[in-house]
């Protein structure tokens, strides 16, 4: 059976030392959410989240091994997650737009 310790010991290697991540982390939040106020972006929950986990990937990256493709590879998968979410969006508006010119029969 695999113990706590282990798992963290395996995770240090390739996530970097928890204080140190959890460092890098919060400052790479703190920075997203001031410029999301200073620039009075409006983001969904989607976007919100998909940059926190972007940024929790960023504070392993700058705390751990910068070459483990996991990390790259999730931030990938975020902001893809984020693009599926606007292309949706696009097409319900469009959908919106189609339904309202249905009622006029030309």
């Amino acid at each position: 059976m695999i113990t706590v310790e282990k798992i963290l010991e395996e995770r240090e290697k390739t996530h970097g030392a928890f204080a140190d991540h959890a460092v890098y982390t919060q400052h790479i939040k703190t920075l997203i959410r001031d410029l999301t106020k200073t620039s009075k972006k409006c983001l969904t929950a989607v976007q919100t989240e998909a940059l926190d986990m972007i940024a929790h990937k960023l504070g392993r990256i700058l705390a751990g091994d910068p070459n483990h493709k996991d990390h790259w590879d999730d931030i990938a998968g975020y902001a893809v997650l984020v693009s599926k979410e606007l292309n949706n969006a696009a097409v319900q508006k469009v959908d919106a737009v189609v339904d309202k010119y249905k009622q006029f029969k030309i």
